[in-house]
């Protein structure tokens, strides 16, 4: 079973980023963790043939996108309380960013993710989440005056 190795080495290399843009859309650890491990089990179903590590990493970027969209549509998210946890950060205004960042809407909060915290681009984030480039560029502009408004009063 050669998707074993394969499988083992997308986990290494892609396992974090995974990991970070689902918690960044869920705002939930846990169940970031669950997306992640469906995400690697559809690796498995599907078998795809990868033409590069970047087409890798494209492919399994696009399959947690589509999977937290789904949870966040499901009915059953809409019937428990999150319990949100901070991401570590080392210094306080680093702290109130990422807290900041966790309160924004979940699209947003998901432009935002990919564009600072794993750096892509506008056009790559709309090839990611099927969206068209322009919106891609409102949400991150709608994201930074929210978090601009919602760090000033972190100031005040």
């Amino acid at each position: 079973m050669q998707n074993a190795g394969n499988l083992e080495q997308l986990i290494e290399r892609y396992g974090n980023t995974l990991l970070r843009t689902a918690s960044a859309m869920l705002g939930d650890v846990q169940e970031a963790e669950d997306v992640v491990q469906e995400t690697f089990i559809k690796y498995l179903e599907k078998q795809p043939v990868f033409e590069s590590h970047e087409h890798a990493k494209a492919w399994l970027l696009r399959v947690i996108i589509n999977s937290c969209k789904s949870r966040l549509r499901s009915p059953w998210r809409r019937l428990r309380a999150p319990l949100l946890e901070s991401y570590p950060a080392p210094q306080p205004q680093q702290r109130a960013a990422a807290e900041a960042v966790l309160a924004l809407p979940p699209k947003e909060r998901a432009a935002v993710h990919l564009y600072y915290y794993e750096g892509y681009k506008t056009a790559e984030i709309a090839a990611l989440t099927g969206e068209p480039e322009g919106t891609v560029r409102s949400r991150l502009s709608r994201a930074r005056v929210r978090l601009k408004d919602m760090l000033k009063e972190d100031e005040s």
